[in-house]
């Protein structure tokens, strides 16, 4: 298989878009041109982003910021691998602050990786997004959600539709002024309207769900996120 370029013409996909369908391209216009990722031109380690996606798995930003911190001080690296995570035992993992259900995850990690199962970046290259997806889940911990994160904002693949994700549910509901969120699979359907730029559509959702909401107050509370 040809090898995918990280990204995609961005320009070339609001203009498609906004031609291909009227509601959405409405929203489109009134919030202007989203700005390429900047990480879609950066290297990275395919198995030290998916330990950080399980360290800030159901925290908040800062709280998982200050765990992954320690657990970087604790291996003296700031990559993790099978190597680096070798050299601290599950104990001292959390006294960092990492739950059992991670440790046992990074473990899998790390002994996947040793037995070659996690395609390197310049494999993914070669790999479509239902490889890689494939290829990932599988590891304790990490779930489709987590692996669509990774192909939409550090792959750039193009046309990636997370549609269990309840932001793009709700974007959607919002664009076609439903009574309730789209179920997943109706979802699915009605994103083949966005090929081949599913990924730049699903932006706009989230983004979509932002404008449609009202300001939150000064003294509300950050929500807490799964990060990516």
């Amino acid at each position: 298989m040809a090898r995918r370029a990280r990204g995609f013409d961005t320009e070339a996909a609001f203009a498609y878009l906004t031609k291909r369908d009227r509601k959405l391209g409405k929203w489109m216009e009134r919030i202007g041109p989203i700005a390429p990722d900047v990480r879609w031109r950066k290297p990275f380690d395919p198995v030290d982003a998916l330990a950080r996606a399980i360290l800030y798995q159901q925290l908040s930003g800062k709280a998982a910021a200050t765990i992954v911190g320690r657990v970087e001080a604790a291996i003296e690296s700031d990559r993790f691998h099978c190597d680096t995570l070798a050299r601290i035992d599950d104990v001292a993992l959390r006294a960092c602050g990492v739950s059992g259900n991670k440790s046992l995850a990074l473990r899998d990690l790390a002994l996947r990786e040793q037995r070659g199962e996690i395609p390197t970046l310049q494999q993914m290259a070669s790999m479509d997004e239902d490889a890689i997806i494939a290829a990932l889940v599988p590891i304790r911990g990490i779930g489709r959600w987590t692996v669509e994160m990774m192909l939409m904002f550090r792959l750039g693949r193009p046309d990636v539709l997370p549609v269990d994700d309840l932001g793009i549910r709700k974007g959607a509901q919002i664009v076609d002024k439903l009574e309730e969120m789209p179920a997943p699979k109706a979802l699915m359907a009605r994103g083949e309207k966005w090929g081949p730029y599913r990924t730049y559509a699903s932006l706009y959702l989230w983004r979509i769900v932002d404008e449609a909401s009202p300001p939150k107050p000064k003294d509300a509370k950050p929500v807490k996120r799964s990060q990516g």
